[in-house]
């Protein structure tokens, strides 16, 4: 996995941890029973990004981490879930690097 790859793989676990993240402690305008005319009850109240964010990334950093060590590992590989056999095999003469052996 290359910079760049790492870097669109945080962006992934970070907006998904987000989206987990975020109606998480959510206190709605009608629950607070403060209305704020010309929007919905279910509107937030106190949003608290701030606070949502900074557990976002410490989630996605973390999850992160195990997802980019399993890759660089080798542990999986895109093989292992080529369910359906359309790759074509690995020849056992080869190595991972490329060197007869």
């Amino acid at each position: 996995m290359g910079p760049m790859s790492a870097i669109v793989l945080f962006a992934v676990v970070w907006f998904m941890v987000f989206f987990i993240v975020l109606p998480l402690r959510l206190e709605t305008q009608g629950d607070v029973g403060e209305v704020v005319p010309g929007t919905h009850a279910g509107a937030p109240a106190n949003l608290q990004m701030k606070k949502k964010v900074k557990t976002t990334s410490i989630w996605a950093l973390g999850i992160w981490v195990v997802l980019a060590t399993i890759i660089w590992s080798g542990l999986i590989s895109v093989r292992d879930i080529d369910w359906f056999d359309r790759m074509t095999p690995i020849e056992e003469s080869q190595t991972t690097d490329g060197t007869d052996g």
